[in-house]
């Protein structure tokens, strides 16, 4: 009895015929190719941290993947932070002055970041959300506020006030920083997954108090209540005195490398490298009322490291002696 090779069905756009057991297994090859699709979407949702853009725990990344997107000319630009974003002693004393904000400042002097950013009314596509005594704890609600504008782009420079305590006793321990930096970009990411994120450096304060310390105005202005951890009696060289400053030195090292691990958490944010840490703020760039925040040129400058680092084709990597006492 001859085989049975079972009846024959035409497909419409093809050469020819196929059977119907063909056709079955045709199926099964379909249906597999789909559940392949299937597991590699979720492998990619579960590397690049699915919604918030947050990679999995340990900060490894996945293996092949594809560089995520890094819009290197965004169209607008919030700014979230603490005093130095506020342009605080830029213009007066004890005073803040956002006209001269390095991110939103629209001082031509200046030259901000939204003005080097955006072509069109960079004025009307900025905004500051940054607060002059703010810790790094009230950074969570600031990005909620930020996220509001939907910006494309969000500058961070958070967490000097919580190495400047009145005490080295009072600076938030690291992991509490960690914590409330890393709270603040899943609260951007969950509710604007595609915005970037600058996070630069925090400055180096033990240098900044070597470039005041000589100067007499610099030292009454200090006693008022700035960063007494670092600026507390200035002139000082008591084994004390230098232990205190080493202190808040480390302590902002570690912050530091907080901030550069926890942004590296996440596919859309990129940290500076460690480039306003060691950058060497010239007396010029200082504040003249109060030799410690950034001047004019100050904020300038800082505008010029972050402009520098957005459009950046790759992200700056910490240079090798980023963890080294300043000179």
């Amino acid at each position: 009895m001859p085989e049975n090779h079972g009846s024959t069905v035409t497909v419409p756009g093809t050469a020819g015929r196929i059977t119907r057991r063909g056709r079955g297994v045709a199926v099964i090859v379909v249906a597999l190719l789909l559940i392949g699709g299937l597991a590699l979407a979720a492998l990619w949702s579960s590397g690049s941290g699915g919604f918030t853009g947050e990679r999995p725990p340990g900060g490894a990344r996945p293996s092949p993947s594809p560089t995520p997107p890094w819009d290197r000319h965004p169209d607008s630009v919030a700014a979230v932070g603490d005093s130095i974003t506020q342009g605080f002693d830029a213009c007066s004393l004890l005073a803040d002055c956002t006209r001269a904000s390095w991110v939103t400042g629209t001082d031509p002097g200046v030259r901000s970041l939204a003005s080097r950013l955006i072509d069109d009314a960079p004025s009307r596509h900025s905004w500051n959300f940054a607060v002059s005594g703010s810790v790094m704890a009230d950074l969570p609600a600031q990005m909620e506020r930020a996220a509001r504008k939907r910006p494309e782009l969000v500058t961070v420079l958070a967490g000097a006030n919580d190495a400047c305590r009145p005490t080295v006793g009072q600076m938030t321990p690291v992991s509490e920083l960690r914590a409330d930096f890393r709270s603040a970009l899943r609260t951007l990411h969950t509710a604007r997954p595609k915005t970037q994120v600058y996070v630069a450096s925090l400055p180096d304060l033990k240098r900044l108090w070597s470039q005041g310390r000589g100067d007499p105005w610099g030292a009454r202005v200090w006693g008022l209540g700035i960063c007494q951890s670092m600026l507390r009696d200035p002139q000082s060289t008591t084994p004390a005195a230098r232990e205190r400053r080493q202190q808040v030195h480390e302590r902002v090292i570690a912050y530091n490398s907080a901030l550069e691990q926890e942004c590296a958490r996440f596919l859309r944010c990129r940290y500076d490298g460690g480039a306003v840490f060691r950058y060497r703020f010239t007396k010029k760039e200082v504040s003249r009322w109060d030799w410690f925040h950034p001047s004019k040129a100050g904020q300038r400058k800082l505008a010029e490291l972050a402009y520098r680092g957005i459009t950046a084709r790759q992200p700056a990597s910490a240079s090798r002696d980023f963890g080294q006492p300043s000179p």
